[in-house]
């Protein structure tokens, strides 16, 4: 490794969120393949306000390690703050991002970095499989991403954080874009730049249970979207078309009936008409209002995430 004051040829930037009892083991497969690729290096792990002990471990592990960079977030900011911080903190001429849980297999590396050195300025590491992942959230995950690279324009379908990136496409994602509600795969994805996708097999996670969920899923998948399109609030559109023939229908039939000089009772379809409105009102008023909410966090722009300290180096 060189004096701390060169730049680095690769930075390795891992957020870590409660990762105490496996970060050793991650930090140490990880060293192991930038090791054999003959070049310099440093690892940087965010602690996303860890609260069990993540910190102080990579304190300890620090002393020792001179590529180690351990940087506490203040709280708990989320995946993507976490991964805007050590971007801005990394130093390499190309930075790979992956997670802690080494479902990112660290041997696939090399491919990223030969992708690099080829001329690539992304270089995505998709999902080639995801049996460990369960057969529900594999179907459900393929459908979210599937519809979300339709709607939104961008490659995301097997898209993951698993990625390296040259720095001129770091410091446009850590600098040139304000916006504070990110979905870093897709940003990477959004600003262009020769990219190469190179497939991975998703390895077992070394946790002993997952933290994601469908539910957890199904709000990333929402924040893309609208992060990417307009399309829900052209869904309101869509309602007023769809009321429209309604009305057009009711309507026609209600005349139909006085004309013929039948019976029209009226309660029922009188009912269901102000259901059917109702319920697409309110569904396009809380579009409207996540819309609106997003804009109102992008003026107060508040950082994504704020540092409280850095470990101390040997």
């Amino acid at each position: 490794m060189p004096p701390s004051e060169s730049v680095p040829d690769i930075s390795i930037v891992i957020p870590a969120y409660n990762e105490a009892l496996g970060i050793a083991q991650t930090l140490t497969a990880v060293e192991q393949i930038l090791r054999s690729e003959d070049c310099s290096f440093e690892i940087l792990v965010v602690d996303d306000g860890s609260v069990d002990g993540t910190f102080e471990v990579l304190q300890h592990l620090a002393k020792n390690y001179p590529w180690l960079h351990g940087i506490r977030l203040s709280r708990n900011f989320g995946k993507e703050g976490a991964l805007l911080a050590g971007l801005r903190e990394s130093r390499g001429r190309a930075v790979v991002t992956m997670d802690a849980d080494l479902q990112h297999p660290p041997e696939y590396i090399p491919q990223l970095i030969a992708a690099w050195h080829d001329g690539a300025k992304v270089v995505n590491a998709i999902k080639a499989n995801r049996s460990v992942d369960g057969s529900i959230y594999s179907w459900f995950a393929k459908r979210a991403t599937g519809l979300l690279s339709k709607l939104a324009g961008i490659p995301l379908r097997y898209a993951s954080d698993f990625k390296l990136l040259d720095r001129v496409v770091v410091d446009v994602i850590a600098q040139s874009l304000p916006e504070r509600e990110r979905l870093f795969r897709g940003l990477a994805a959004w600003v262009g730049f020769k990219q190469v996708d190179i497939p991975f097999n998703v390895a077992r996670s070394i946790r002993p249970e997952t933290r994601w969920s469908r539910w957890s899923l199904i709000r990333l998948t929402f924040t893309a979207l609208t992060s990417f399109t307009g399309a829900p609030l052209q869904i309101i559109t869509l309602f007023g078309v769809i009321t429209l023939v309604m009305a057009v229908i009711i309507g026609g039939e209600a005349l139909f009936s006085r004309m013929h000089h039948q019976t029209i009772s009226g309660y029922t379809t009188v009912i269901l008409t102000l259901l059917v409105l109702g319920s697409f009102i309110m569904i396009s008023l809380g579009i409207i209002g996540y819309y609106i909410n997003k804009l109102y966090k992008e003026v107060k722009r508040r950082p994504l995430s704020v540092i409280e300290a850095r470990t101390e180096q040997k």
